[in-house]
């Protein structure tokens, strides 16, 4: 299997930087992943438990030779490594990797819902996302990236930022 996917990657607890990196490195090393294109990084203000540091969110396409439980797996497994702990729901983290889409699928299982439920609603994955992706039509919703994100109604900071 050869599909085009997308993630998103947050990090908001420690050297964010450092933890966004190193999940990168983690996906190009998976033999079942090829990253094809990276989006800038972007400071974002948090979802859901509010006292908690601002994010650095990003966006990456890939073509990947596995199924989607198998790169849900892959992701768990490189958060898991980089030190992520589960505490409550949307709180602080240093690594998060979510699958935003996956080809054309739309998937409703227990472990696994894309396109991502959230997507349509944030910001923090629309703008990076955007920047690779602006005429990809999101499955199973029938409008392109680009038009998702004038159309989110999320108000919450966006900012991209200089890395050296």
């Amino acid at each position: 299997m050869n599909v085009t996917a997308y993630l998103g990657l947050g990090s908001n607890l420690g050297d964010r930087l450092l933890y966004l990196n190193k999940g990168v490195k983690a996906l190009s090393e998976y033999g079942e992943i090829k990253i094809t294109h990276l989006s800038s990084i972007y400071e974002t203000e948090p979802v859901g438990l509010m006292s908690q540091g601002m994010f650095l969110n990003m966006a990456l396409s890939c073509n990947v030779f596995c199924t989607p439980n198998q790169l849900l797996k892959c992701c768990k497994d490189i958060e898991h490594k980089v030190g992520r702990e589960k505490t409550v729901r949307w709180g602080p983290r240093k690594l998060d990797i979510d699958i935003l889409l996956f080809g054309e699928k739309c998937i409703s299982t227990e472990m696994l819902e894309v396109p991502h439920p959230e997507l349509l609603k944030r910001n923090f994955v629309l703008v990076p996302l955007n920047e690779i992706a602006p005429s990809l039509e999101i499955p199973g919703v029938g409008i392109s990236v680009h038009d998702a994100m004038n159309n989110c109604i999320d108000s919450k900071k966006v900012a991209k930022i200089k890395v050296n």
